[in-house]
């Protein structure tokens, strides 16, 4: 054999070796459609990709992935699909909390489990879908404000008459309804706070952005802003710092918001941002596990939250994000 002949056989080789091999026949795969909201925020990228990373060839899954844009049409179009493509299991992150009977009705009539991931859906017979994951939103809510007070304590503001804006995320989703609901019954504990609005901003920066120039054109005294999400508080500060108003521990105007995405670690160490309140997006572990249970007959909890925390301008930060996946 000649030396031409050698290297190629050896460069042939080592291209086979490097390639990704999935030890699963292509029958064997699992196939899972996931019908995602969208990709609105760092927060619903970072949970796109831990499905994409989890439910890959090599790990025995077939992925097939929709974006609905934000749409619930387009979410159902995406389910009606799934079941014509007789996938094996169907997850849906739901825009809206109603108006989901109908598909998921089809879905069971052809026998496939369905998995909600981060929002829920308010059914009259849960039974239509086989367990949720996801943040625990009220807690969040109520966990922000138990942050604001102890906050404004050490700041010797405690009784002080404190006004409040809320950018609410997508009205009818479950993070905006859980987020509201849980700060509104600590707003309830303290006399001194004042709610002055609450709008929507979509979970988006640009209209976070928009909403919070409203708000500063019609109160003079806000002291704190609520952002239902992390690309929402993105926008409000930019809105603050164009109005001439400062933020941060150090600022006119305490912000808080929801996520901890990486981004919202950059903002709290420049000393824009006050603190931010954990929504884990990494769901697609926690799914394939229930996955790998339903398919060894096992049964799983209906209701499935993921870990969470807090933080704020008083940690190392740095440290801290050096060590997150998001």
């Amino acid at each position: 054999m000649n030396k031409k002949m050698v290297s190629l056989l050896t460069v042939s080789a080592m291209a086979i070796s490097m390639m990704p091999l999935s030890v699963f026949a292509e029958e064997d795969l699992i196939t899972v459609g996931y019908a995602q909201v969208g990709a609105e925020s760092d927060w619903r990228t970072a949970n796109t990709e831990s499905f994409k990373s989890t439910f890959t060839e090599e790990n025995g899954y077939k992925l097939i992935f929709d974006d609905a844009q934000q749409k619930q049409e387009n979410q159902i179009k995406a389910i009606r699909s799934f079941i014509q493509q007789e996938v094996d299991y169907i997850v849906v992150a739901p825009v809206v909390e109603t108006g989901w009977e109908t598909v998921l009705q089809e879905a069971a009539d052809a026998g496939i489990p369905v998995i909600l991931s981060d929002r829920m859906m308010d059914l009259a017979d849960d039974s239509l879908y086989t367990c949720w994951v996801g943040g625990n939103f009220t807690l969040e809510g109520e966990t922000c404000g138990d942050w604001l007070a102890a906050y404004l304590e050490e700041q010797g503001r405690g009784e002080e008459e404190i006004n409040i804006v809320t950018i609410q995320g997508t009205i009818g989703a479950s993070a905006q309804i859980g987020r509201t609901e849980g700060f509104a019954k600590k707003l309830a504990e303290h006399e001194n706070w004042k709610m002055l609005d609450m709008q929507s901003g979509e979970f988006t920066q640009a209209k976070g952005q928009e909403v919070m120039e409203s708000f500063l054109k019609s109160y003079d005294d806000i002291d704190v802003v609520i952002c239902e999400n992390d690309n929402e508080a993105f926008g409000a500060i930019d809105a603050i710092k164009a109005a001439g108003k400062t933020c941060g521990p150090d600022g006119d105007i305490i912000v808080v918001s929801f996520d901890a995405v990486k981004a919202a670690f950059d903002s709290m160490i420049a000393g824009d941002l006050n603190a931010t309140f954990e929504c884990n997006p990494l769901h697609g572990p926690r799914v394939a596990e229930i996955i790998q249970k339903l398919e060894a007959g096992e049964e799983v909890e209906k209701i499935q939250y993921v870990d969470e925390a807090f933080f704020d301008t008083t940690m190392d930060l740095e440290a801290i994000q050096a060590e997150r996946a998001y």
